[in-house]
């Protein structure tokens, strides 16, 4: 008999109530016995699946180490199905580059280099429609919704999986035959550089909950 999960959504700060919303749309569906909103080590302690969500990567550890949470959420990510999105993903990288003065903190747990605001400021915010042959069997493309995004300029790891590039041109600084990636999956992690969570397509909620499941 197939589990069903405890899901976390990181509500520090954020727009952590749209990942709530669209998790919830799934319970029908998926096997998902509850979504929490956590904010303390105990409900963290209480989940089986953690989504960290876009905000302010800077302010979301901030708040995170001021409420005493940071260092379980360090090790909650280390070992337990997680994913972030925009500024989660900024967060659960080893590494970061263009970060605000005095550095960044972070979790330290998927090995890729993330380029912080990669796509440049708020204004310059785009959506996309791609395949995404990592969703599913689904003809219909995902649209994207990138809003002061983070990418992946380099995988650490040779473990990591490479899972959704943009076209060649979007976010680059120089020309390259490949496009930056927006999506990587490292054993219990998922790193994503959009806001799946601001569209009404909860596709890659899905494929949350059944990574987590099968982890």
């Amino acid at each position: 008999m197939t589990k069903s999960l405890r899901i976390g959504v990181l509500a520090l700060q954020g727009a952590f109530i749209e990942h709530v919303h669209a998790l919830n749309s799934l319970r029908n569906t998926e096997h998902i016995e509850k979504v929490i909103e956590v904010r303390t080590k105990t409900e963290l302690d209480d989940i089986d699946a953690l989504i960290i969500p876009g905000g302010e990567s800077t302010a979301i550890a901030l708040i995170a180490e001021r409420c005493g949470i940071l260092e379980s959420l360090q090790e909650f990510v280390q070992h337990k199905p997680t994913w972030g999105t925009c500024a989660g993903l900024i967060l659960l990288a080893k590494n970061a580059i263009h970060t605000k003065k005095g550095g960044q903190r972070l979790l330290d747990a998927l090995p890729v280099t993330v380029s912080r605001n990669q796509f440049g400021r708020q204004v310059d915010s785009f959506t996309i429609k791609l395949d995404s042959p990592c969703l599913g069997a689904e003809s219909v493309p995902f649209e994207y919704v990138f809003i002061r995004a983070p990418a992946i300029v380099s995988i650490d790891d040779p473990e990591v999986e490479p899972l959704v590039r943009l076209p060649p041109g979007h976010g680059q600084t120089e020309t390259s035959e490949s496009g930056l990636l927006v999506a990587v999956k490292y054993r219990n992690i998922l790193g994503t550089s959009f806001h799946p969570e601001l569209t009404n397509d909860n596709r890659w909620h899905r494929y949350f909950v059944r990574m987590a499941l099968s982890g």
